[in-house]
């Protein structure tokens, strides 16, 4: 089965960071998203609100870069939670998203942009724990210098477009 779910957004409160008995960081917050469209000649904006969790080094960056109101795209998977409400004895049920991937998109002098991965190139384990140890401080970020191409080294072919089959 296929769990993907890409989200651009504005956070709608600070993120809180808690720790992990294992030491491994766990960040929450909310997105908010929007829709513009058109009814019958009337422009109308659809918005929704969505829980988002960080886990571990991801958690720890998020929480010393992103603020309320921090434009941010995260890539995650979907997930179901149900529990029964304390006050009212009702069940309960929301769906939130565990984030894998971040990217910071604010062009704010005090927010830097960039992206984020704490699941790296393979695929994100939610049960990972990470040895207990002092959280290290955020790596600085810089743009990296420019590449310069390499010369294009093939040869030169001369076709007639009366020769192509298609």
């Amino acid at each position: 089965m296929f769990n993907k779910i890409v989200l651009v957004g504005n956070l709608t409160r600070d993120i809180e960071l808690k720790y992990a008995q294992g030491g491994s960081a766990i960040a929450n917050t909310a997105i908010a998203t929007s829709r513009k469209f058109t009814v019958n000649g009337e422009k109308k904006e659809e918005v929704c609100f969505v829980d988002i969790t960080f886990f571990g080094r991801s958690g720890e960056v998020a929480n010393q870069y992103l603020r309320k109101g921090s434009k941010i795209l995260v890539e995650g998977r979907l997930k179901f939670d149900q529990w029964v409400d304390q006050a009212s004895g009702q069940k309960r049920s929301k769906h939130s998203v565990i984030v894998e991937t971040m990217q910071m998109l604010d062009s704010r002098g005090d927010a830097p942009s960039g992206g984020y991965s704490d699941a790296g190139e393979g695929s994100y384990d939610s049960g990972y724990e990470a040895p207990a140890q002092k959280p290290n401080p955020a790596p600085s970020y810089s743009k990296p210098a420019p590449v310069a191409m390499p010369k294009n080294n093939l040869p030169e072919i001369d076709i007639n477009d009366e020769e192509i089959p298609f």
